[in-house]
């Protein structure tokens, strides 16, 4: 699971592919570029070392760095989410009922140091993010044979993973049949790395990649720069692009000198995980058009209940804080860049219902009156409860306005705020017994079977907990496995069920969403914006960044 980089400290908290052409090695050859652009970043990413980042800015930063066998398609919308091969020559061939996996690697491939790729790079890279406790090896653990066995210590090795460097065969064993796994390997933490890269975290000298880019001089907290990597051109691997230029990546953690700075021209591209402030966003629309867009994300607002104790295992008590929320107030509170909502799965999201919200329409200010009534019926009217929060805006004002509503439907709400660095370590153990609090999720991959950990209490563990509400709803666990373990092709096929368990979902309140987040896409006027490609997964497409 992936967040955003404020909340890097928890590092879960945070895809019809065409066919490549072969890659050849050749000599060292970059291609020329007379500029780099610079991005401006709010925060630096949790590590820029692949096997260990696991939030947005970290993904954005290594996904065209550490190539693995798959990635994403570089291109705009939808079509963005599909896998195509990288490193791999094709899709793989699937047998055994969906528990086998069958690879070949491209002949002639380089890291950016020059080293050749070898096929036992990638068991490496696997069992790295493995060791290194990367915040999302899950994936890898509960899905790969013999992986489990590999983190205990039992063995030496993965047993469920065969790699021959002589011909380039990669054989991969599932425990079972899991339809999502081509995301995961598509994941940045998948990309190869030389198997001589120490098995210690580098996050301040990042081992080399074999994609577009390489990254060099990185200064922790400051800066980091992402050079060609002199040996991608003679790979042309059909659908990734060669870069047009360097980036140079400044962190600057004031959002209005970080937007002032690229509608200056200072900086070429804005945090799309940064809203921009009100008064950027008036200057933006003024003087930046065509040059500035609002962007949907797959990533939901919400606040938890914990359905275990008083008083949200009351489903009234939970229905009623559905119908007090005004989710207009939380659109502004964000600066706009919120689209209200009550489900959980985002609208770009398949299995997003096409029903009515059940409690009003999310344009609505809420029903205080009927939410009191609710609060009444439940007999939990003046129950004391503990609201959990970040220190950072806009979610410091999320929680306010938020415990201001509990307050005003019958309860006694106390807030209790924390800085970003220890807040999801803390609401994600069980010791912390946290009752509601605020939180936002960011896809891993674009299918729905990544947001229901949120709620499937098979995830519930006691540190590091993803389903902050404590669910255990039989319903949605066998769905959930049901519709988990089925190939993505069918994905679309599954839409109905996934919509009806959206529908029982929002019935039963597990969740107060209240929307889905959108983010900024902004250049400087150096930038052709119309060559920019917003990737769907990460944002601003580096590699497509060209100057006019």
């Amino acid at each position: 699971m992936r967040i955003r980089s404020i909340c890097a400290a928890f590092a879960g908290f945070a895809l019809a592919a065409g066919l490549a052409g072969c890659g050849g090695a050749g000599n060292a050859s970059a291609p020329s570029a007379a500029k780099r652009a610079i991005v401006v970043e709010a925060s630096f990413p949790d590590s820029l070392d692949p096997q260990v980042g696991a939030t947005t800015t970290s993904a954005e930063a290594t996904w065209n760095v550490y190539l693995g066998l798959y990635t994403y398609a570089h291109a705009d919308g939808t079509a963005g989410t599909e896998v195509i091969p990288a490193l791999a020559g094709a899709l793989p061939k699937i047998s055994d009922r969906g528990r086998t996996y069958s690879i070949t690697l491209r002949k002639g491939l380089r890291f950016s140091n020059g080293e050749a790729v070898k096929a036992t790079d990638f068991t490496y890279a696997i069992e790295r993010a493995i060791k290194l406790n990367w915040g999302n090896k899950s994936f890898f653990t509960e899905h790969i044979a013999g992986a489990e066995a590999y983190e205990d210590g039992k063995a030496a090795s993965i047993s469920g993973i065969e790699a021959d460097d002589a011909t380039g065969a990669i054989t991969i064993h599932l425990t079972a049949p899991y339809g999502p796994f081509l995301d995961v390997l598509a994941f940045p933490a998948a990309g190869l790395i030389p198997s001589r890269t120490p098995m210690r975290a580098e996050p301040n000298d990042p081992p080399p990649g074999a994609g577009p880019y390489e990254i060099v001089d990185v200064q922790p907290n400051r800066s980091f720069e992402e050079k060609l990597n002199p040996y991608w051109a003679a790979e042309k691997i059909e659908g990734i692009p060669t870069p047009h230029l360097s980036v140079l990546v400044k962190v600057d953690s004031n959002a209005n000198a970080e937007a002032e700075e690229v509608l200056s021209g200072a900086a070429d591209l804005y945090d799309w995980n940064t809203p921009l402030p009100p008064a950027a966003i008036a200057q933006a629309q003024s003087q930046a058009r065509g040059r500035y867009q609002v962007q949907p994300v797959a990533q939901v607002s919400f606040f938890f209940m914990n359905v275990t104790e008083p008083p949200f295992n009351s489903l009234l008590a939970r229905q009623a804080v559905e119908w007090a929320l005004n989710r207009p107030a939380f659109e502004r509170l964000a600066s706009g860049y919120l689209k209200p909502g009550c489900y959980l799965l985002p609208p770009r999201i398949v299995g997003h219902p096409s029903a009515p919200c059940p409690y009003g329409s999310p344009e609505s200010t809420g029903n205080i009156a009927k939410a009191k009534a609710l609060v009444q019926r439940s007999g939990q009217a003046g129950a004391a409860v503990a609201v959990w929060g970040l220190s950072a805006s806009p979610d410091r004002q999320f929680v306010n306005a938020y415990a201001q509503t509990l307050d005003a439907i019958g309860f006694k709400a106390t807030e209790k705020i924390i800085s970003p660095a220890t807040y999801f370590p803390t609401i994600t153990s069980l010791k912390t017994k946290a009752q509601t609090g605020f939180a936002e999720y960011s896809e891993d991959f674009p299918n729905p079977a990544d947001f229901y950990p949120l709620i499937d209490g098979s995830f519930i563990q006691p540190e590091g907990n993803h389903d902050l509400s404590l669910v255990r709803d039989p319903y949605i666990e066998r769905e959930v496995k049901a519709l988990g373990d089925a190939p993505a092709s069918k994905l679309q096929a599954q839409r109905p069920r996934w919509e009806a368990l959206e529908r029982h979902t929002a019935a039963k309140a597990y969740l107060a969403v209240i929307g889905y987040e959108e983010a900024p896409e902004l250049t400087s006027s150096e930038v052709d914006f119309s060559a920019l490609i917003f990737s769907p997964v990460y944002g601003p497409d580096w590699t497509t960044l060209q100057l006019k």
